[in-house]
């Protein structure tokens, strides 16, 4: 079997690296990097292609999807609360201004 073969991955493995290359693509990420990305992803997490008898039955670990809920809101936790009001003073303001605008 070929390097970068993937018949030996299931059909969920295979929607999972789509989907995960998709997200990639969506933050500027070129297609290939995001590919070759998406695979790794979906390697770390399942251990690799399963349709083989050797492998099945061991559950994936789902380590990579937990990773990303976290890493949000990291930047604006750091900066100063007076920071944080005057952004959102200006975010409602700008929201309110669209919105009379739009009515």
């Amino acid at each position: 079997m070929p390097r970068g073969d993937k018949s030996k991955y299931t059909d969920k493995q295979k929607r999972k690296a789509e989907h995960i290359e998709e997200g990639y693509e969506k933050r500027g990420v070129p297609k290939k990097v995001a590919e070759s990305r998406a695979w790794a992803t979906v390697n770390k997490e399942s251990g690799g292609g399963n349709k083989s008898g050797s492998g099945r039955g061991v559950p994936d670990t789902k380590v990579s999807s937990k990773k990303g809920g976290r890493l949000g809101g990291k930047a604006a936790a750091s900066r100063p609360a007076a920071q944080r009001s005057a952004s959102a003073k200006k975010a409602a303001a700008t929201r309110k201004r669209r919105q009379t605008a739009h009515a």
